[in-house]
């Protein structure tokens, strides 16, 4: 069968859950499961049988938890490296799926791979640049810069950016790396450690909103200055409070102070800061559209 006619796989593997896509795009779904994630000797043979189940397909795509070694002249290329993630440090994700699947295979991180998906489908269709950032169990963030998904010494770790602290904060952070780097101050376990709740049952009105808002602005802050993308997506978890949107961009404007002189950000903020388009599906979708790069060879590194 011509690969051109035929549908890709896509698998999101994250941390609480693997996704198994197959489709052509958002309007073209066949087929899909998710169940979560558990033992590698569990989970990979749950892949493996969903999609030999759903043969043929032109390619797969793998959006993978990280860290990752995504350097394909490295020995360990494919693996989940320094997960802390119990069972799967040193994983040999790529591998054992294409040794088992015999066909293309694109692999990136899963925030990565969201950034791709968005930028093909989603939020940044049409644009030359896009960061995205997940706000979640953990904080993590991808970019899609001139149509290149971002790698190089490894892959951007947006979730470990410094900050500076909000004055009058004294939380610690719960980063078992850094203490109080972005995700250790931002993200939903750091809101949980901070205020004795689960940030979904936080009231919009409770203070820790807002400081989550300030947290978040440093971040765009910091992105904006550093990458200059054409648009920043903020989604995961914690940004289906979309109350956050408008209290992160108005704090991100005080921030750059008028120093980037771009109508994006001193006229159309709300076009600048935005959520995903597609959902929850960011990161599945991503996974397929690195399956079609796979079959074109133009996946790689900017």
């Amino acid at each position: 069968m011509d690969n051109r006619r035929m549908p890709y796989a896509g698998l999101e593997a994250g941390g609480t859950k693997f996704v198994c896509l197959i489709a052509n795009g958002p309007e073209e779904i066949f087929a899909q499961a998710r169940f979560p994630t558990g033992p590698p000797s569990e989970t990979l043979p749950k892949v493996i049988e969903f999609f030999e189940n759903h043969r043929p397909f032109a390619a797969l795509g793998i959006a993978a938890f990280g860290p990752c070694d995504l350097d394909p002249r490295s020995p360990t290329y494919g693996y989940i490296t320094s997960t802390p993630k119990p069972g799967w440090e040193n994983v040999d994700l790529l591998g054992t799926l294409r040794r088992a699947l015999a066909v293309p295979v694109g692999f990136d991180t899963d925030v990565n791979a969201a950034a791709l998906g968005e930028w093909t489908w989603g939020a940044g269709k049409g644009m030359d640049s896009v960061v995205y950032v997940t706000v979640g169990t953990g904080i993590g963030g991808g970019a899609v810069l001139s149509g290149r998904v971002v790698h190089g010494l490894l892959h951007p770790e947006m979730g470990h950016i410094r900050v500076p602290r909000v004055p009058g904060d004294s939380f610690p952070g719960n980063c078992p790396y850094h203490g109080d780097c972005l995700q250790g101050l931002a993200a939903g376990p750091a809101m949980e450690a901070r205020w004795g709740s689960k940030a979904e049952e936080l009231p919009p009105g409770h203070p820790g909103w807002d400081l989550e808002a300030s947290y978040l602005a440093l971040a765009v802050n910091d992105l904006t200055c550093v990458l200059s993308p054409r648009r920043i997506i903020l989604g995961g978890g914690i940004m289906n409070q979309r109350h956050l949107f408008p209290r992160i961009r108005r704090e991100a404007q005080k921030l750059l102070n008028g120093y980037v002189r771009s109508p994006l950000i001193l006229e159309r903020i709300e076009d600048f800061i935005v959520p995903p388009a597609l959902d929850d599906r960011s990161g599945g979708l991503g996974a397929i559209a690195l399956a079609k790069l796979a079959t074109e060879q133009k996946w790689g590194q900017a």
